[in-house]
């Protein structure tokens, strides 16, 4: 069904087009001033230059075509020639009412021409445990995942491990000192390897840190490691078993933390797979004058006559033919045009790598890697930092791991549950890590992603204000009204009536308008778009809540139109906190 907004839009610029006009200037918008009209429509203004005319008489002709029209309650010409709407209850009714029949799309329509999406998120790098500075791609990538997927697409999550590179040459070289009698270090070994690692995850954690600080310190060291990286690289049958090995451990755990977290990936690919593109590619880059020589290192230049700085040629390869980022981020364009063949593939990463991706989107578009007509987006989100507004640190000032930061919230939501004394300890701890989840992920979502974010774990577990766990106590309100209703009744059937008061009808309204607010996130890739319809809509419900005597109402009509309402409300909203990757506990 068409989302109110367009519904309204197509009766208003019929109008339009009925007094002479172009009918696109009938674009309707919610009203900013609420006190005056629910809806407006500005386009009188806009077409009085046109039509030499002034704009409120071109708003005059306008709201007289649509005297009588049964979808309004009112249409009035305010000059200098505004048009100020008011929708009629009747009409606002039907429509939810035709949402509520939708159980499973309320009424969304899918995309008519969906696309291959590939949304690359997470980004972790193996042998490494996860940390807060990779919440913000976990998070808001699997909302964007899930909202895209909603929208109809065919979408693919790929967590695009960070597994090549330096840091595996650390590793190798860090095993090596330990234990160099491992048969992965015998050049001369032709059998089969074993097939259990000679480590464990906490080992691997350790080795890694250990690795890089003995390099930043020992030259000697560091080469070792650079020509271990090397050797991997050009394909040693002993570290190529040894990265087998780190990746085999590594994403284990990975998948416990990022489970933990709701997020999942579709594909579990890293950069280790597209080493085997590289050679062609690089090839190919050459023989078609893109790819050359500058101080050893092979280059394309990417630089366009609209830049306004400087933009520095994308390094391929470093002068001892090693791969770089680059490198391997533009073999992952190739895979993934072979695999796959995506109309666009949106990358969440930190915005501080925009230079980096502009940089490769720039030489897989001069190169011909993708089709022109692919989408490649660059979604950067800033940082999340401490109430110090630097990035977000332990007290001592290490990095904080991501389940220990998971650990901290759902300890505080545990510490308010128990205060209320209605939980026994089980059923709490099981719902403070629901509740939890919900305010970190609501936390993050309801930023703007490019913006960077104060962690402030009191505002953020707070049952109050624009946060998850307020959220989800409407959610748990909602429920226990219907809960209450069907005892002794049955949900099914149910329908709305034209609203009896101010306060319903906006509940209502903002109900009707979960398309055109899912539409905005979706188009504009902003979670936080969502975050901002779903509290205003928890805000309506809970004025409505209070000004009204929903379950001791003596009218059965009436009181089954506040029920179907509030249903349709918790299916909205439960819809909204699924596409943000989170839910809500049966009671609070």
């Amino acid at each position: 069904m068409q989302e109110i907004l367009e519904r309204i839009s197509v009766q208003v610029a019929d109008a339009f087009e009925a007094a002479g006009y172009d009918r696109k200037l009938g674009r309707v918008t919610v009203s900013n001033r609420p006190d005056l009209c629910e809806y407006q429509c500005n386009g009188a203004m806009a077409g009085a230059k046109t039509y030499h005319k002034a704009p409120f008489m071109i708003a005059d002709e306008v709201a007289d075509r649509l005297s009588g029209n049964a979808m309004f309650a009112s249409v009035e010409s305010v000059k200098p020639g505004f048009l100020n709407i008011r929708i009629s209850g009747d009409f606002l009714a039907d429509y939810a009412n035709q949402m509520a029949e939708d159980r499973e799309r309320l009424g969304l329509e899918k995309e008519a021409y969906p696309r291959s999406i590939i949304v690359d998120y997470g980004g972790p790098n193996v042998a490494k445990p996860l940390h807060v500075g990779h919440l913000r791609s976990a998070i808001i990538g699997e909302a964007v995942k899930r909202i895209t997927r909603f929208a109809g697409n065919e979408v693919l999550g790929d967590i695009h491990l960070g597994d090549w590179g330096l840091q595996m040459g650390l590793i190798i070289t860090e095993l090596h000192e330990r234990r160099p009698d491992l048969v992965y270090f015998d050049a001369d070994y032709q059998g089969a390897y074993p097939e259990e690692a000679p480590f464990t995850i906490s080992e691997l954690e350790e080795i890694y840190p250990c690795a890089s600080g003995k390099s930043k310190e020992d030259e000697a060291y560091h080469a070792a490691a650079m020509q271990a990286t090397n050797e991997l690289q050009q394909g040693r049958r002993g570290y190529r078993a040894l990265l087998d090995h780190i990746l085999r451990v590594s994403v284990t755990d990975l998948k416990r933390n990022y489970e933990n977290l709701q997020v999942c990936f579709d594909l579990w690919k890293g950069e280790s797979d597209a080493q085997l593109y590289i050679p062609a590619m690089v090839e190919k880059m050459k023989q078609d004058g893109f790819a050359y020589f500058s101080e050893g290192a092979l280059v394309v230049d990417v630089a366009e006559k609209s830049d306004t700085k400087e933009m520095p040629p994308c390094m391929i390869l470093k002068s001892d033919g090693s791969s770089l980022y680059n490198t391997t981020d533009l073999a992952t364009l190739v895979m993934r045009e072979e695999l796959y063949q995506p109309q666009e593939i949106i990358y969440v990463v930190d915005k501080r790598q925009e230079l980096h991706f502009t940089q490769c989107f720039r030489t897989a578009r001069k190169t011909g890697i993708v089709p022109e007509d692919t989408r490649l987006i660059f979604l950067g989100f800033g940082t999340m930092n401490g109430r110090d507004g630097k990035p977000f640190k332990t007290r001592d000032g290490g990095v904080m791991r991501l389940e220990n930061l998971l650990a901290d919230v759902n300890a505080k939501m545990l510490e308010k549950i128990l205060a209320g004394g209605h939980m026994e300890e089980e059923e709490a701890r099981k719902t403070a890590g629901v509740v939890g989840l919900a305010a970190l992920k609501y936390g993050d979502l309801s930023n703007q992603a490019s913006k960077d974010y104060v962690f402030d774990l009191d505002r953020f577990t707070s049952a109050e204000g624009n946060t998850g766990p307020y959220i989800l106590y409407t959610i748990v309100r909602i429920k226990s009204i219907l809960k209450r209703y069907e005892e002794e009744n049955s949900l099914d059937g149910l329908q709305m009536l034209s609203p009896a008061s101010s306060s319903e009808k906006e509940l209502m309204q903002l109900a009707a308008r979960f398309g055109d607010n899912f539409r905005i996130a979706y188009e504009e890739l902003a979670p936080h778009k969502l975050c901002a319809y779903i509290y205003d809509l928890s805000n309506a419900f809970n004025r409505f809540y209070h000004e009204t005597k929903i379950l001791t109402e003596e009218n059965k009509a009436q009181k089954s139109s506040w029920i179907a309402l509030l249903a349709l409300t918790r299916r909205i909203l439960e819809k909204c906190i699924d596409l943000l990757g989170f839910e809500a506990p049966e009671r609070m």
